[in-house]
Parts: C-alpha cells; structure tokens; sequence
C-alpha cells in the first residue's frame, strides 16, 4: 500500500524483493523530477532505503532541492568508480612524488574500505567509522599514525569537493568528520656540545661534507641530496635551493627531482666557514674525478658516491643513525641536523623571519609554532639577565 508523502510531492512505499531465494524488504520513494523537454512526459525518480524514516527524509531533501533548483540527479557512481575518474582527470597541476603518495592513500586505504559504497549513499558517518578504524590495532599492529590518517582524510575530502562541483552529490559529506588530534613529534635538536662530538665524530667520514653543510644551512634532505654546484656561488657566499632529489613511493620506485615542498625556491647565506667547507668538498670532487676519469658520472649534483652518481637516501640514512649511535644519541634522525640549525639560529640571535626564509618555510607563524619553546627559553633568559640588572642598579 502506497503512502503519500507529507509534502504531497511523492509517495513512499515498503517493497519485497526475492534474490537467489532469499526475500529482502525496503523501503521506496517515488517523485517527479521535473518534465522531460523532448517528451513532455514527467521524469519520475525514486530513492530507497531501509526504513521508511530514512526514505521520507530523502524524499524531503530531494523535494526541497527541486524546489530551490538545486537538485541533482542521484548518482548510481560508486566511491571507488570516482576516485578513479578523479586521480586520472584532476591531478594534472599536482606535483608527480604527491600524486604518487595520493594514489597509494587511494588503493591502500579508500577503496579497500569505502570503495563499493554508492557516491551518493555515502555519509559521514560512514567516512568517520572509517577513519576511527584507521587508527585502531589490529593483529597486534598498531593503527596509523594521526598524521597519516589527516593525509587519508585530506585525499578523500578533496576528491568528494571535487564531486559537489560537478554535481554528482549536493554536500561534502567528510566535512563532518572528528579527525584523531596529531601529536607533534618531540624534537631532538643537538645541542652545543653534540654539535661538537658530531662533527668530531665525522672527520673523514665519506659524508662529512654533506652532514656539515645540512647542520649549518638547515636543509631538508632531498634539498640537500639534490644540491648542485650551479646553484653554490662561491664569489657571492651563497646556496640556491630550488628542487630536492626524491625517491619515488612505488615499487622499483626511481630517483626523480622533484619540486620544493612549498613550491617556492630560497637563497640562503650560510657562515663562511661552512662555504670554506664546500669549497674544499669541490676541490676533493675534482680530485676524485680525475682519478676514475671516464667513469665519472657528470650529473652535477654536490654530494655524489665515487663515481658521481646520485647518493642513495637509504645509505645515508644508515651511516648517519650510525654516526649519531657512536655518539650517544640514537634517536636522533638526519632531519634533526635540520631542527639542530634552526635551534641555533634564533638562540644565535637571528629573527623568526629570517629563520623562516632559510629553512623554507611558508610562513613565519609556522616556525614560530615548531620553535615556539625555543623563543620561550630566550623569553625566560631576558627576564632573569633584567632581573639581574635591577638587582645590581638598585644595590638589592
């Protein structure tokens, strides 16, 4: 028996469906969508769902849409259908090494999960059970990290915004969802006296070039692996940095050069001693060089194995946790060279500003946000040098 619907508009009906001998009961609405312009007949549509509470909400969401000319056609596109349209058609103005990193979020975790749900039936209650499973333990491994689950999050949310301004649905429905709070990693900068027994400990390490330069210019890895020697001027005492060696996320992955993290190439001014580095680095480069002669790889890059060739991320990743074991720290990770610098930067006196230049950052609020505690201790300094000032003035 057929119900009308409160708004008059449709009629809501409880249906029974046999399958494979099996009987299934659902609900369905049924409503005009307007007139077909070729025909003049009216185009009929209906929607479906569980209980009849579910299906009269739909049909007055549907019914006030058309009222206010703002429906769209119920999709019969899946989750995993639309990501594969969206990862193939609007990633073109992506960086390669982030498309690579959003297709694996997309067949490693989406799809496997939300992949068969219709596009339309997708709600954000569905999206929020999804993400709270991402994080919990399963088979005595724990869950992803919250970092990782906000990138999940932020893949699949982009590509649903993308399905609202097409039309295939009317809202975001991960707009909705509670994301897991991420925990900054604590960082582990070296202090004076590591700095001193790091640098001890690498005089005549094959890469003791590439780790002075990264302790005093504070540049990310991949900058300073894909550093090349057209970008060090040596008459004016400067690095340019302007693309970084990365390694693919994929199997049998390749080294590529890859954009900067923001997109925005720096100049930074490092201490002369730490050009003098480079220079003696250039001249060691040249010797090495001549001495393999035509083996010699010309790829122009800084920091090269011994035949000029592109320094595996893994290799030095491995003799760096080794150098940094020997001296009694190790936890520390080589980005921590990066958070070493900048520590001693601004304990050095140099403003937030130009902290935030050097190590590339987009805004200064930003580095004030990793290196607040840092700027807190100076606070805390200033105040007990003035207390001891007005101790002294005023013979306390």
């Amino acid at each position: 028996m057929a119900r009308k619907a409160a708004s008059g508009t449709g009629t809501i009906r409880k249906k029974t469906v046999t399958r494979n001998g099996k009987e299934y009961t659902y609900w369905e609405a049924r409503y005009s969508a307007g007139t077909d312009p070729g025909t003049g007949k009216q185009i009929q549509r209906s929607i479906s769902g569980k209980t009849q509470k579910e299906v009269a909400q739909k049909l007055k969401a549907a019914t006030a849409a058309l009222d206010a000319g703002t429906y769209t056609v119920p999709s019969k596109m899946t989750v995993g259908e639309w990501l594969d349209i969206w990862a193939k058609e609007y990633l073109g103005g992506v960086k390669p090494y982030t498309v690579i990193a959003y297709k694996g979020h997309i067949k490693n975790h989406i799809k496997p999960a939300l992949g068969a749900v219709k596009l339309e039936a997708l709600t954000a209650t569905t999206i929020q059970a999804f993400y709270n499973r991402l994080g919990e333990e399963r088979d005595g491994k724990p869950g992803l990290a919250p970092k990782t689950v906000h990138g999940i999050h932020g893949v699949l949310h982009t590509a649903l915004k993308q399905a609202v301004m097409v039309g295939y649905i009317r809202f975001n429905p991960s707009d909705a969802c509670t994301l897991p709070r991420k925990e900054r990693r604590e960082l582990k900068p070296f202090d004076e006296e590591q700095s001193k027994a790091f640098l001890q400990a690498i005089k005549g390490h094959r890469f003791e070039a590439l780790f002075t330069t990264t302790l005093f210019t504070g540049m990310r890895e991949g900058e300073a692996l894909g550093l090349m020697w057209d970008c060090v001027d040596f008459e004016k005492g400067t690095i340019l940095i302007n693309k970084q060696l990365q390694l693919e996320k994929k199997q049998r992955g390749q080294y590529i050069f890859a954009p900067l993290k923001n997109d925005r190439a720096r100049t930074v001014t490092p201490a002369p001693w730490a050009m003098q580095v480079l220079r003696t680095h250039w001249a060691r480069q040249a010797e090495q060089r001549l001495r393999v002669g035509e083996l010699w790889e010309n790829s122009g890059l800084v920091f090269t194995d011994e035949l000029g060739h592109h320094l595996a991320i893994h290799t030095v990743y491995k003799d760096f946790k080794a150098v940094a074991a020997a001296i009694g720290s190790p936890s520390t990770r080589f980005h921590d060279l990066r958070h070493s610098y900048a520590v001693a930067a601004i304990r050095s006196g140099d403003d937030i500003k130009t902290v935030q230049n050097n190590l590339g950052h987009a805004t200064a609020a930003f580095t004030l946000d990793v290196y607040g505690h840092v700027t807190d201790q100076m606070k805390q300094q200033s105040a007990a040098r003035m207390e001891s000032y007005i101790r002294d003035v005023l013979n306390l």
